[in-house]
């Protein structure tokens, strides 16, 4: 087994649920160089966090031969990231946001198959968890020590093309990230990230998913949207590097 120090170097994504977080996980942990690709929901206050990583990695993967790096992704706000703190020579940081109407819907619907009563199967508190997961995004953006490169995480499924080599570019990678993945030991279980059967694929579909049969109040909506337009626009403005749907 080759398993790395405790500061080989990290990558983390910082997003919300439904953001095409279990795809990127997948693409980036399929690189030869890059280890991981599930929420490990470890908050990582200080060094000890690496630790704790180390061990939940472990427990069912093994490093790979002259790997670089160990991912995982935040999705919530239960889990900080205090990069300053971490004591590690390198850190890539990726935060991504996706556009609310389909965040909520996509929610929603998750959470409505789910066999007992889930809160965040209301759009409300769907909504709800989203404005509260930006709007701390948007506030480690501002807190930020350390660079981060922002990008829509539509552009997984709109353009591929175009995202995959900045990010390439960006993670500092030997050889480029591909459209299509591996599938590992947690694909597609609960708790490890997206449980449709799209994610078995190994490959990105860029299909969209209808949720037309999930409605949102517009109220509801538009207050969403209102908080991603300026939590976005913060984001941006502090990232080192960003890629956008529109540029």
């Amino acid at each position: 087994m080759n398993t790395p120090p405790k500061h080989h170097a990290r990558i983390f994504l910082l997003s919300h649920m439904r953001a095409f977080t279990s795809l990127a996980g997948h693409i980036l942990g399929s690189h030869p160089q890059i280890n991981g690709y599930y929420e490990m929901h470890i908050s990582y206050e200080d060094a000890s966090a690496l630790d704790r990583q180390l061990e939940v990695f472990l427990e069912d993967e093994t490093f790979k031969p002259g790997s670089r790096y160990l991912f995982d992704k935040l999705l919530h706000n239960d889990y900080a990231l205090h990069p300053e703190r971490l004591d590690l020579p390198e850190v890539k940081i990726l935060v991504s946001l996706l556009e609310p109407e389909q965040t909520i819907k996509s929610i929603v619907d998750l959470f409505s198959q789910k066999p007992t009563p889930e809160p965040l199967a209301a759009p409300e508190a769907a909504a709800d968890y989203y404005v509260a997961r930006i709007q701390a995004l948007a506030e480690f953006g501002r807190a930020a020590s350390q660079p981060y490169f922002y990008f829509d995480a539509e552009l997984f499924q709109r353009a591929p093309e175009a995202l995959l080599p900045r990010l390439t570019h960006w993670l500092e990678l030997d050889s480029p990230l591909s459209e299509r993945y591996q599938i590992f030991s947690h694909t597609g279980k609960a708790r490890k990230g997206d449980s449709s059967p799209r994610i078995h694929s190994g490959r990105i579909d860029r299909t969209p998913v209808d949720y037309s049969h999930v409605s949102v109040p517009q109220k509801v909506l538009d207050e969403a949207c209102e908080v991603y337009r300026e939590c976005r626009r913060q984001i941006i403005e502090r990232a080192k590097d960003s890629l956008k749907v529109d540029d």
